[in-house]
């Protein structure tokens, strides 16, 4: 990453953890852009540099977490059953959360708290979410040979796949933080792929 590359990413991480602080402190509908970009001392014209408005500061990990998941499937090899190379994929983006800074760690937790405070944005969260499958269908679609838009194996593939992901992060829910959760995550994605059988997913 070169200075600007390095310069932007500052000021994008300055301006999620100032939002996260003061949704903690005020209240997410409290709070506003305005008060957002003024805690950071930078105008509110540059805060939409970096994000689009204030859900889209809620929902930054989908953004980097898709990244993620499309690049390991671009690594995969391309006779590999598309199924078992979306877990691949999966145990990459676990791989990068464990992997993460104290910070970063610290930033991943606030964020689940102004998640379970306000119901609202979980469900803006679920229809980001909805939209990342979409594109994972599309990928394992054309992995498979077809259009995502006439097949139904594609989408059963991301849904049973992803669906890995939200067990482990949702259920059973205990207070043991980050490596808690990519534990949970990690054996989530192990019980799918014993209990389908090989060759389900051609």
């Amino acid at each position: 990453m070169g200075l600007r590359e390095r310069k932007k990413e500052k000021t994008r991480l300055a301006i999620l953890d100032a939002a996260l602080d003061l949704f903690l402190e005020q209240g997410y509908e409290s709070t506003t852009v305005e008060q957002i970009a003024g805690a950071v001392e930078v105008s509110p014209r540059t805060f939409f540099r970096y994000f689009t408005s204030k859900d889209h500061l809620v929902l930054w990990f989908h953004d980097h977490g898709e990244e993620i998941v499309l690049e390991a499937m671009a690594d995969r090899p391309p006779d590999e059953p598309p199924f078992t190379a979306l877990m691949h994929a999966l145990r990459a983006m676990v791989a990068d959360i464990e992997d993460a800074t104290p910070q970063e760690h610290e930033r991943f937790l606030k964020l689940r708290r102004v998640l379970d405070e306000n119901p609202r944005l979980v469900g803006q969260s679920v229809a980001r979410g909805t939209e990342i499958e979409r594109r994972l269908a599309e990928v394992v679609a054309a992995r498979r040979g077809v259009r995502a838009d006439e097949d139904q194996l594609s989408h059963l593939i991301v849904a049973f796949a992803m669906s890995t992901v939200r067990v482990g992060f949702e259920c059973p829910r205990r207070d043991g933080g980050l490596p808690e959760i990519t534990g949970r995550m990690a054996e989530s994605i192990e019980l799918a792929e014993r209990s389908l059988r090989p060759g389900w997913d051609t």
